[in-house]
């Protein structure tokens, strides 16, 4: 068996590489690690984002949870982030939420939380996937309670509420009376909860792809596909426009203008303003080593400095905590703010942006103009997850990369890292000749393409 956990939880087309059969595993392996030493029965939040597929693993995962003696609460769609939170709230002892995130529909995940309402250290990834492996080979020593020991399923109808209750409580006297906004929901987990907390605040909001049909989902709209939304920015006057993922974790934004602000400018802007209140821990922002070089440009110029992590949300957070600094996130737009939220979280990041520009009384274009990205070119090159480790002892691959990075000399830099979600390897490359950069990072990419293809 394959490694099961990627960067973000288990992923796959959903019932073919994530099964039924699998998530039942998941299920039991999950509530086995996580609650072994929670006395009677534990309780686990489960969740899921609008893919239709999600029924079926919802279903299969409770029966999982069930089997082990877990008391299993079905929040319904909600967006990840509102797990950790209720999982808090409400002093569960774990969480778990069946979406793919930015994924295409056909694909699923499940991705679990800890009682605090963190995302698991690998650590204990690990010892999920062993149990896996030991119920997959008939070596299933798992607990099986019987009678009134067995789980039970129950509903939380409060969750939506108590999340959107919680985002409002982050941003104490924020009033957007009288602002348009725009956002894109992706068809996905925000797409309710989304339009209510902007509504309450006062907003007049114009919802984008907030009617999800289980088949819908990221499907030319939210964060990863900006297109839509920066088309309407152009075309409509609006002060801001903010696009989320399909589980509602990361958000990117369009000015005014139509411009993207991209995670690095969000954070360039909060980091910033938490700097100039005083409120920037260290005078420290942490990020992946994905974020531009323009953003590093700027981070220096203010007197910040920059951490860089591995990609992963995780891996920011990871990095926070360890070290106590109170902002991080990634370019995706992933953005994490420890002081309100244990991930990261798409409306939150939405929410402490539009706090920016009422108490600046700034437009968010003249924001995001403190920092300048260089030009930045990301090429996806189609390589099958069991092939990923020759990445790095193939003898062309390595020889056209070192040819690269010789002529980028130090007027840019190259990144080539196996995504840990999909089934891809991504070439990302940096320079101040864009025409330059687009040519070298597809010529990486088919040479990695032709020699690690199927």
């Amino acid at each position: 068996m394959g490694k099961l956990f990627g960067t973000d939880g288990v992923r796959g087309l959903a019932n073919v590489e994530l099964t039924p059969e699998l998530a039942f595993q998941l299920g039991r392996a999950g509530a086995h690690v996580l609650t072994k030493n929670v006395p009677g029965m534990p309780k686990v939040l489960l969740a899921k984002d609008s893919r239709q597929s999600g029924d079926m693993l919802e279903a299969a995962l409770t029966a999982g949870l069930c089997s082990v003696g877990a008391e299993v609460y079905h929040a319904g769609v909600i967006p990840t982030p509102a797990v950790a939170y209720i999982v808090r709230k409400h002093k569960m002892n774990a969480g778990a939420m069946i979406s793919a995130s930015h994924n295409p529909m056909p694909d699923n995940g499940i991705k679990f939380f800890s009682g605090e309402g963190f995302k698991l250290p690998d650590n204990l990834e690990e010892e999920i996937e062993l149990s896996v492996q030991n119920i997959k080979s008939g070596n299933d020593t798992l607990p099986r309670p019987v009678g009134k020991e067995v789980g039970v399923v129950k509903q939380l109808s409060s969750a939506l509420e108590d999340y959107a209750s919680y985002l409002i409580s982050t941003v104490p006297g924020l009033n957007l009376e009288g602002m348009r906004i725009t956002i894109d929901c992706a068809n996905g987990a925000t797409s309710e909860v989304a339009p209510l907390v902007f509504e309450k605040l006062g907003a007049l909001v114009t919802n984008l792809y907030a009617s999800p049909n289980g088949l819908n989902i990221n499907k030319k709209c939210g964060s990863a596909h900006m297109q839509s939304l920066i088309a309407h920015m152009k075309a409509e006057e609006s002060g801001i426009g903010i696009a989320f993922d399909g589980d509602g974790d990361r958000m990117r934004a369009v000015c005014e203008k139509g411009n993207l602000i991209d995670g690095d400018a969000i954070l360039a802007i909060c980091g910033l303003d938490m700097h100039e209140r005083g409120k920037l821990a260290k005078n420290t922002i942490v990020s992946t080593v994905m974020s531009n070089q323009g953003f590093e440009v700027f981070c220096n110029k203010n007197g910040l400095h920059l951490c860089r992590t591995d990609v992963g949300d995780r891996y920011v957070l990871e990095k926070m905590l360890a070290e106590n600094y109170s902002l991080g996130g990634e370019q995706s737009g992933h953005v994490i703010f420890p002081e309100h939220s244990t991930s990261g979280d798409g409306i939150l990041t939405g929410l402490q942006l539009l706090d920016v520009m009422k108490r600046k009384n700034k437009p968010l274009s003249l924001l995001a103009s403190v920092v300048e990205s260089f030009p930045q070119v990301l090429v996806n090159a189609a390589v099958p997850n069991v092939r990923k480790p020759e990445l790095n002892t193939n003898a062309e691959i390595k020889k056209i990369q070192a040819e690269i990075e010789s002529s980028l000399s130090e007027e840019g830099r190259i990144l080539v890292r196996p995504s840990g979600t999909e089934p891809v390897v991504r070439v990302m490359i940096e320079g101040r000749d864009e025409e330059k950069i687009k040519s070298l990072a597809q010529k990486l990419a088919d040479v990695i393409e032709k020699n690690l293809a199927e």
